[in-house]
């Protein structure tokens, strides 16, 4: 067994990001700023949002928190998004989630423009997923695929199996993976014999929100195992899977805390990156 190590692989992709942007600075390019929207006092919301405003400050990319207060309206919150992404000094804009529960949150997301929605989370981000054109893909499978392949394992032809079927994991993974030519199988709470098709995975995607959710008898032999849970227990940060039992079964497997998180934060760099540079529009290549 052996580790896929998501703060090495982060890192990596943050140095890339970092080397690229400082060419552009070097030409005489505008700063590249991340504006990021946050509503009421989550405190995973905090953590989440301290962890890529330091990303953002190791690569050069300028972060523009705006915080509003729980109370803020459907109104006041997309009257805001607009005013930001109309900002030309901005070139990626997200919506941190989940926002309260008085608020729309599709709606809001929405209203981020397709060029500057480096979260990948609009309907047409998702639509070019479909039809296999360049766009932005969510950071969280975007960040599992790099990681994959930093670790040189081949995608092409292999049986995947999804656990979650959510829209910002589960769904848009599924299609990035068809993209790279897997066999893609996704599982959720209606399926049926779980454990039978997990066993028959040559890589298993866990995303339930679920502590340890899976076990080793649902796992074949040489597996990968990519965690994308972390859940808060009376034992500490745990992920979806039960690691001391699958990590027995797996050839590779993603650790909790340390393996996909690292790379969502490191995946939005990127897409910021890649945001800031179609925006440039080849005027400091």
């Amino acid at each position: 067994m052996a580790i896929l190590d998501g703060k090495k692989a982060a890192a990596e992709l943050k140095e890339e990001v970092k080397i690229g942007l400082a060419e552009y600075y070097s030409k005489g390019a505008p700063k590249c700023n991340l504006a990021i929207i946050m509503v009421g006092d989550n405190p995973a919301s905090e953590v989440y949002v301290r962890n890529k405003a330091k990303a953002c400050e190791a690569v050069g990319i300028g972060g523009k928190l705006v915080k509003l207060s729980e109370k803020t309206t459907q109104k006041e919150l997309e009257l805001f998004i607009k005013a930001i992404s109309n900002d030309k000094s901005v070139h990626g804009v997200l919506v941190q989630l989940p926002l309260p529960a008085h608020l729309d949150e599709t709606r809001a997301t929405e209203l981020v423009p397709t060029q500057k929605d480096v979260d990948g989370f609009t309907a047409q981000s998702l639509g070019r997923l479909v039809v296999g054109e360049k766009g932005f893909l969510s950071c969280t499978p975007g960040g599992i695929i790099y990681l994959l392949k930093k670790y040189k394992i081949v995608l092409s032809g292999k049986h995947v199996v999804i656990i979650g079927r959510s829209k910002i994991v589960g769904k848009p993974m599924a299609l990035a993976l068809l993209n790279e030519n897997c066999t893609v199988t996704v599982c959720h709470s209606k399926t049926r014999n779980l454990a039978k098709i997990t066993k028959s995975a040559d890589i298993i995607i866990c995303a339930v929100g679920k502590p340890k959710f899976l076990t080793s008898d649902m796992v074949g032999f040489g597996a990968v195992v990519v965690d994308v849970g972390i859940n808060r227990t009376e034992e500490g940060l745990v992920g979806d899977v039960d690691y001391e039992g699958v990590n027995k079964y797996a050839s590779f497997i993603t650790p909790v805390p340390g393996g996909v998180g690292p790379m969502t934060v490191a995946y939005l760099m990127k897409n910021t990156f890649d945001a800031y540079v179609n925006q440039l529009d080849g005027k400091y290549e």
